[in-house]
C-alpha cells in the first residue's frame, strides 16, 4: 500500500463518520474489526482480533462490546477456553459495513487515489489498514509528510485528512510540544495557532517510519471462484 491510498481511505472515512449519528458512530479501529470479520467470513476469537490490531485484550473487549451493543456483532463464550470470546458479524453488521464502504467510496473525489475502486475493495483496504494504529496525531504527521517538506496550513490539513478543524489544531499543538512539528513565521515574523506548519527533522523521521509501515501493508484480492 502507498501513502496516497492510505490517506484517501482514512480521509473518506473521517468525512463519512461526521455524518453518522453519534450513537452509531464507530472509530476506525471498530470499523476495521467489522471489515475483518466480513472479509474472513467466519467467527474469530477476541485474542485473534487483538493480535490483528496489536491491541491489549481489555481494549479489544471494550471495542467488541460496543459493536455488540449496537447489534453489529455477536459475542459468545468459547467452548473450551471460557475466558476467550468468539465474535461473529451479524446480518445488521454486515449491512452496516456495506453501507459504510459504499459511502467511503462515494466520498473519494475523482482524480484522487482509489476513486475508481469498488465498495468491496474499500472493505479489504480497511481490513488491511486496521492492523496499523494511527491516531489523529499520526495522521497529522502523515499529512505533513505527504506535502514533501512544504509548509501546510491548518485548513489544508483539514482538507487532506477529513478531520474536524479543532481535532487538527489540537494535534498540531501536541506535536509542536513534542518537537515533531514547528510553526512557520508569517510575513511579519510572527507565529500563531493558524500559522502554516512543517515537520521538524525528528518529525520527518517519525512520519517516514509510519510511511514505511504503510508500505509494508498488503491488500489481498478476493480469491477467484473455482471453476
Amino acid at each position: 500500500m502507498v501513502l496516497r491510498e492510505y490517506l484517501s481511505i482514512r480521509r473518506a472515512y473521517n468525512l463519512v463518520r461526521q455524518d453518522v449519528e453519534s450513537a452509531r458512530r464507530l472509530s476506525f479501529a471498530e470499523f476495521a474489526i467489522l471489515c475483518r470479520l466480513s472479509v474472513e467470513g467466519q467467527s474469530l476469537r477476541t485474542s485473534d482480533i487483538a493480535e490483528y490490531q496489536g491491541s491489549l485484550r481489555p481494549t479489544m473487549t471494550h471495542r467488541t462490546k460496543h459493536l455488540a451493543a449496537l447489534g453489529f456483532l455477536a459475542r459468545e463464550k468459547g467452548g473450551v477456553d471460557r475466558r476467550n470470546v468468539i465474535c461473529s458479524i451479524t446480518d445488521e453488521g454486515r449491512q452496516y459495513v456495506e453501507d459504510l464502504c459504499a459511502a467511503c467510496r462515494e466520498a473519494i473525489p475523482n482524480g484522487q487515489s482509489l476513486s475508481r475502486t469498488s465498495a468491496a475493495r474499500v472493505c479489504r483496504y480497511v481490513d488491511t489498514m486496521g492492523s496499523l494504529t494511527c491516531m489523529a496525531g499520526d495522521l497529522t504527521l502523515l499529512g505533513l509528510y505527504s506535502a514533501k517538506g512544504e509548509p501546510v496550513s491548518i485548513s489544508r490539513l483539514v482538507e487532506i485528512l477529513g478531520l474536524l478543524q479543532p481535532t487538527v489544531s489540537m494535534s498540531v499543538a501536541a506535536l509542536v510540544e513534542e518537537g515533531l512539528v514547528r510553526r512557520e513565521e508569517d510575513e511579519e515574523g510572527e507565529t500563531g495557532r493558524t500559522s502554516p506548519v512543517v515537520l521538524t527533522d525528528e518529525g520527518w523521521e517519525r512520519a517516514d517510519a509510519l510511511n514505511g509501515q504503510i508500505e509494508r501493508l498488503v491488500v489481498h484480492r478476493r480469491p477467484r471462484a473455482s471453476k
